[in-house]
């Protein structure tokens, strides 16, 4: 509990029992209704305002506090649990309240009346706690909100960090400076086809709308230029074959999320003429598939690129769904949900 909502606590409390017992304060008028039928002693006042004081802040403790069994009713949506061990602990503590006021003070003129008090005031009370406890959880849920929108766009900007990292490390710089070299002596017009999707890679790297979530058709958009770059380098070694509907290009999918998935393919396994690297890319029951034939290199290097744990992470985050990883002896796949 952080200490804001103690005060809130505390504070409410308060004011929920100035308000239900401002009405004995009328017996000090001797001549009023209230003093024919109540005699005003500090002593009792005192003792029912604590005790009205203390159920509102056992009620808000029970009700708010977590991993109380109230506030675990409503995380499960136990609706009549919760109202049900409400309405029994209001009852308990109103006829507790009238015992205990009735041994130390006696009998009240009015046949019935101390315990129709204590019933009037802690309904008037467990009504006005109600209101707060609505009022907490919904800063609960508004301040859990930002915390989630906070760490999402942490998480993103590592992500965006550690994908510009992986593309600026020298391994990636020697290939892709090595294919422009040798482009550039063998075909002067293909090394600037080469150039143009170099500088659209890093572009979508470094710029994009603010926005986590993007089109499926601009992310594929994205990784065309990606996949000239591979198929300039690797030539007939490389082979991707993408089977998208049309009427599916308007989903959204988490940006930056397919260019990692090939790559890793690229990085992790070997592509010869005989055997080539294949990557199919389709989707299958609201999820894209990102599938590819497994051949691992003998000398496996560590990558320090997105990675499936950062990527998973951030669906989680963004979306409350995981992506789905599945290895077999013949291939890897990561299924990525469409929303």
């Amino acid at each position: 509990m952080i200490k804001n909502e103690r005060k809130i606590y505390l504070y409410s409390a308060l004011l929920i029992t100035l308000v239900v017992n401002s009405a004995k304060l009328m017996a000090l008028n001797g001549d009023g209704i209230i003093a024919r039928y109540w005699q005003f002693n500090i002593w009792e006042y005192g003792f029912q305002f604590l005790y009205n004081m203390i159920f509102c802040l056992v009620l808000l403790h029970v009700n708010l506090s977590r991993g109380k069994l109230f506030n675990v009713f409503r995380e499960n949506r136990q609706w009549f649990k919760l109202y049900a061990f409400n309405t029994l602990l209001v009852v308990a503590a109103i006829i507790l309240g009238s015992v205990i006021h009735s041994l130390l003070f006696g009998v009240v003129q009015l046949p019935g009346g101390r315990i129709r008090g204590y019933f009037a005031r802690f309904l008037l009370s467990s009504i006005m706690i109600a209101v707060v406890i609505r009022l907490i959880l919904l800063m609960r849920e508004s301040r859990n909100k930002d915390l989630i929108n906070e760490q999402l766009h942490t998480s993103y900007l590592q992500a965006q960090l550690q994908l510009l990292q992986e593309q600026l490390n020298p391994h990636f710089l020697f290939n892709t400076l090595s294919s422009l070299s040798a482009i550039v002596r063998e075909d002067p017009r293909l090394a600037q086809t080469y150039i143009l999707h170099l500088s659209k890679v890093f572009r979508y790297t470094l710029v994009h709308s603010g926005n986590e979530m993007v089109s499926l058709e601009k992310e594929l958009q994205h990784l065309e230029s990606y996949i000239q770059l591979v198929k300039m380098r690797l030539e007939n070694t490389f082979q991707i074959q993408i089977n998208i509907n049309a009427s599916i290009l308007g989903k959204q999918i988490l940006h930056l999320s397919l260019q990692p998935l090939v790559e890793n393919a690229v990085k992790h396994n070997r592509a010869t003429i005989l055997y080539p690297l294949m990557v199919d890319i389709y989707e299958e029951n609201e999820w894209l598939i990102i599938r590819n034939n497994l051949q691992l290199t003998i000398s496996e290097t560590e990558g320090t690129g997105l990675g499936l744990a950062n990527l998973n992470e951030r669906y989680k985050l963004q979306t409350h769904h995981e992506i789905e990883i599945h290895q077999t002896k013949e291939y890897f796949m990561v299924k990525l949900p469409l929303l």
